[in-house]
């Protein structure tokens, strides 16, 4: 558990953009203090107004802020405070965004498209960001998107632990559900000292995509596929179908982040999957909460120890060596 920071004095401060962000309040917890008083509301046009309620006058601020639904609105709450407490002479302002939203455009794959995880960064420069701390991009490569520090988190330690507890490694495999991701599902494998499989994956147009062929033996396995994310399940759900019939004995998914939008819920509840293992990176939402192949674990104690030694100045990247 990560040391307490109320011993600082008045040099540290917490902020939460969202009241209902449960990780921000572990956090806190973990850190052995309390959220910073801030108050965030709309005016009737839907602007954004944000006000801090206490002095913030050369502390170290930190404000925890995923940008996921509605990802628009978490965007703008968290530039907004970010203006606010600049503008109160803070010494430093660090934006805790466990999930980086708008990261899975980080390049032009087609012309006259956006490069939006470049402009969120643009963004959050101009606000006045002077850190960012967050949760397995989408793409690493979007830290070379910042000019200021940046600290990148992993939930490998979290989902591994889970693993190690509740699935016999004998048996287990990893699955990347593409390409992309076999640098990912390899770091898995190696540290649960199992097999490897990838599933060719060919996309059809966002947000759908056709599972072709399996790369690797999984059958009469434990096929646990690993992911950055899972949104609308389209692409999992046809991947579990692929191992099923390539033989795998179970079919089970890990991710960080559990955006779980559209009939992600649906897909999931009438699927074959054995568990969906995720973080509180993402709030769930109540109805994804509520389904038993769900198993969220909290990721607070990592994002409070990072936070910690930032303030602290130790170093961040000995967390996961």
């Amino acid at each position: 558990m990560p040391s307490a920071v109320h011993n600082s004095g008045d040099t540290f401060k917490l902020f939460s953009c969202s009241a209902n962000v449960p990780l921000a309040k572990s956090i806190a917890d973990h850190l052995g203090t309390q959220l910073a008083q801030a108050e965030v509301r709309r005016f009737s046009d839907g602007e954004i107004f944000v006000e801090v309620h206490e002095s913030v006058r050369g502390c170290d601020t930190f404000v925890v802020q995923p940008i996921s639904h509605p990802v628009n609105d978490s965007l703008m709450e968290l530039l907004i405070m970010t203006d606010a407490l600049k503008r109160s002479s803070c010494q430093s302002i660090t934006a805790v965004m466990p999930y980086y939203g708008y990261a899975r455009q980080d390049r032009k794959v087609q012309p006259r498209v956006p490069i939006t995880a470049k402009l969120v960064a643009d963004l959050l420069t101009a606000a006045g960001v002077d850190r960012v701390i967050a949760m397995d991009l989408h793409a690493s490569q979007i830290q070379g998107f910042f000019n200021i520090p940046f600290d990148h988190l992993y939930a490998k330690p979290v989902i591994l632990n889970h693993i190690r507890q509740h699935y016999d490694l004998s048996k287990v495999v990893v699955v990347s559900p593409d390409a992309g991701g076999v640098e990912r599902a390899r770091a898995y494998a190696k540290r649960l000292d199992c097999g490897l499989a990838i599933i060719d994956k060919r996309r059809l147009r966002p947000n759908e995509a056709q599972a072709m062929n399996v790369i690797g033996d999984v059958k009469g396995r434990h096929a646990v596929i690993v992911d950055d994310m899972i949104d609308t399940a389209g692409t999992l759900i046809q991947a579990t179908n692929v191992l099923m019939e390539k033989g795998a004995e179970t079919v089970s998914a890990a991710c960080t982040h559990g955006v779980f939008s559209g009939t992600a819920f649906e897909r999931i509840q009438d699927s074959q999957l054995r568990e969906v293992i995720c973080t509180d990176t993402i709030p769930l939402s109540p109805q994804m909460d509520k389904l038993s192949k769900v198993s969220c674990l909290s990721v607070a104690n990592v994002l409070a120890e990072a936070i910690r030694r930032v303030h602290m100045k130790e170093s961040v990247s000995s967390l996961f060596d």
